[in-house]
């Protein structure tokens, strides 16, 4: 049996971030090659998580690439068993790495298959394996939840104090700072669609006959409670849908009109809450 030092076992423990006596038990079993006592931490992780893997994830952050310097965007949803692990700088990086590798690889079917591939910040480690050894230090559950890659320029914005909320914005024009206005909008305003049409037809026709039978209803002739529904349904597209809506940081004009103002059309966005089970 080898003879592990205690200089050993504390270089050993900088290296991997496990309790001393982990490090030791590992380094004695793998009779004092360190790269073996780090496939034995592995396997032995990877039981433990396989014994924890139906524990809650309800917390988690959202790894973004995005950029107007970028001609593809992509938002990874990466969750956790408690709040406090979200700040842990390897939780972050890890988000950040699957959503850059998401959007920059060879694109992925499944969280199973994107984790097969290198991470982006390790040369020659998978993204699993970055995964595997974050769990080894933290010895907390961690999931791929939803996955978006957009072939086309991106801005975005995740949100993360009350609730954590991650917005991706498919633009073209624009700068970096409107892109990130206007997703900070949606995170705040939470907008049901991106313009009027867009909006389900059915729920249009809907919303205008109840406002026409209201105008009819208090005595208005026919072609003036049309012409007060057209009106009306000005206010429910401004309180729908991205663009009609009024600009949170100037109310004085709409989103469309701000993105407009700095050059940028925006195409489409996805709104995600960590805890939702569908879209916002």
């Amino acid at each position: 049996m080898a003879d592990i030092t205690a200089a050993a076992v504390k270089a050993f423990r900088e290296r991997t971030g496990l309790p001393m006596m982990d490090c030791k038990k590992a380094l004695t079993e793998a009779g004092g090659d360190e790269e073996k006592a780090v496939e034995l931490l592995r396997k032995k992780g990877q039981a433990l998580a396989d014994k924890r893997s139906d524990r809650e994830t309800a917390f988690g952050r959202f790894g973004l690439y995005i950029g107007t310097d970028k001609k593809v965007g992509a938002m990874v949803e990466l969750l956790c068993e408690s709040a406090p692990v979200t700040t842990n700088e390897q939780f972050i990086q890890l988000a950040a790495d699957l959503a850059q590798q998401y959007a920059t690889g060879p694109g992925a079917a499944s969280a199973e298959e994107l984790l097969s591939q290198d991470s982006p910040s390790q040369p020659g480690t998978t993204l699993a394996t970055q995964k595997e050894d974050m769990f080894n230090r933290i010895r907390e559950v961690f999931k791929v939840g939803r996955m978006i890659r957009v072939e086309s320029t991106c801005g975005g914005y995740m949100h993360h104090a009350g609730t954590t909320a991650g917005v991706l914005v498919e633009i073209e024009g624009g700068n970096d700072d409107a892109a990130k206005d206007v997703s900070m909008h949606i995170a705040a305003m939470r907008p049901e669609s991106l313009s009027k049409d867009s909006i389900d037809p059915a729920v249009v026709a809907s919303e205008r006959e109840v406002l026409l039978e209201a105008a009819i209803a208090e005595g208005k002739p026919q072609n003036i409670a049309e012409k007060m529904v057209d009106g009306r349904m000005q206010k429910f597209y401004a309180e729908r849908c991205l663009l009609e809506q009024p600009f949170v940081k100037d109310d004085k004009q709409s989103v469309g009109e701000y993105a407009k103002a700095n050059g940028m059309t925006v195409k489409n966005y996805w709104h995600w809450v960590i805890g939702e089970k569908v879209d916002a």
